[in-house]
């Protein structure tokens, strides 16, 4: 079988999958528009790159940006589709991730390939992240349902032209419209348990010369980037009195100064200095560690030496990072937000928060820290949990394979 993925920041949700197909000896081709390196695993595939010609214009109207923006992308994405099909590659199978608009002509190219698409997100004006903080609200209540209308435009195309989906949550998934929601397969990515998994014995050095193991109390906060879309600002003002009330507490916080979602902060600022510096006067700085982005082994470690990790989002989409802590044996605390719930039970699994109730989550943290025996079971119950449902090896991956297998034998 020929396979083509396609994935702006390829491999992306598909660095598993991707290298699992080549594996079991389908050809393989990538499409992205960003560079990749190859790497273990992923010998054999055949990667082609798409240019924008253009960019966007200036004056266009602000709710069409991001559909032009989109645009652009497909079309520099079906000028590399046609050389890959003239260089001999037709595929049947094509598993794209939509989000960035690329995949949107390839049926122009290869009409009777099937395609499947990665639903991560559909924008709602109810329920889900917009209009869910108060302290970030739209600039323009009354049209803000207009604009995300326009942003869904990209998925509604996408719908016509798409055989199956596939989403890594059931509340993911929920977020699409019917009739496409009965296309949609849920099967998460997938999270390595073997090689995520608790080590009594870990230690880590901080470059600032601080040394720690499982023996010293250690809160964890781990985000691509700190913003208020996975709650940083709910966290930091939670700290003061957490650290009050838990004199040799330290707190390890992951994550850039950059923006991944939702808006960015005023200019010359970033959301990391903004709520640091409203917090500031009432923390102890010196038990307050910002590491930035950090290599994946010391991330693991973090995770391993974590004595409670909290993780908070708008609901959106689930990151990786809250079932790599679960995998870890991390006692978790975490928001009552969706789709969070799927995967930590409020007591067996963790511990669930408002996302708003900074007194909630100290309060939380705090029982925890002093309970080091629900802690252990918090843990070991968030393990099996992980690995009965997010394996990489047992779990997912045999399920992704038999989606796209499906997928092929789909009549044209």
């Amino acid at each position: 079988m020929n396979v083509l993925f396609v994935h702006q920041n390829f491999p992306g949700q598909f660095k598993h999958l991707a290298p699992a197909v080549l594996a079991r000896g389908d050809r393989v081709a990538a499409l992205c528009m960003n560079k990749f390196g190859g790497g273990p695993g992923f010998e054999g595939l055949r990667l082609s790159r798409a240019t924008a010609q253009r960019s966007s214009a200036k004056e266009i109207h602000p709710w069409l940006a991001d559909f032009e923006s989109k645009v652009i992308r497909a079309e520099a994405s079906f000028h590399a589709a046609r050389k890959l099909r003239d260089s001999g590659f037709t595929p049947d199978v094509i598993v794209a991730h939509p989000g960035w608009g690329e995949s949107l002509f390839l049926k122009e190219v290869w009409p009777q390939a099937r395609m499947g698409i990665y639903c991560e997100f559909f924008y709602q004006s109810h329920g889900g992240d917009a209009n869910f903080d108060p302290e970030f609200p739209p600039a323009s209540p009354h049209t803000d349902p207009c604009r995300l209308l326009l942003k869904n435009t990209n998925n509604f195309l996408h719908f016509d032209i798409a055989d199956a989906g596939i989403s890594p949550t059931e509340w993911q998934a929920s977020t699409f419209p019917q009739p496409f929601r009965d296309r949609i397969t849920v099967v998460h990515d997938g999270i390595d348990t073997q090689v995520i998994r608790p080590n009594p014995g870990v230690k880590l050095s901080l470059k600032s010369g601080h040394a720690f193991s499982r023996g010293d109390e250690i809160i964890t906060f781990v985000n691509r980037n700190l913003e208020p879309y996975r709650g940083y600002h709910v966290f930091m003002r939670a700290l003061p009195e957490l650290l009050r009330r838990r004199p040799k507490a330290h707190v390890m916080i992951v994550g850039g100064n950059g923006v991944s979602y939702g808006a960015r902060p005023p200019e010359g600022q970033t959301w990391r200095q903004i709520y640091q510096q409203e917090v500031q006067p009432g923390l102890d700085m010196a038990r307050v560690h910002f590491l930035g982005h950090v290599p994946y082994t010391h991330f693991l470690a973090l995770l391993q030496l974590s004595s409670v990790h909290v993780y908070l989002t708008y609901p959106f989409v689930l990151s990786w990072s809250l079932l790599e802590a679960m995998s870890a044996g991390c006692a978790v605390v975490a928001s009552d937000t969706q789709p969070l719930k799927e995967a930590i039970r409020h007591g067996d699994t963790g511990r669930l928060v408002n996302f708003f109730d900074q007194a909630g989550l100290t309060d939380e943290v705090c029982a925890l820290l002093a309970d080091p025996a629900e802690r252990a079971r918090l843990g070991s119950n968030a393990r099996a949990f992980a690995q009965a449902h997010y394996d990489l090896r047992s779990v997912c991956l045999p399920r992704q394979l038999a989606w796209i297998d499906a997928l092929a034998s789909r009549p044209a």
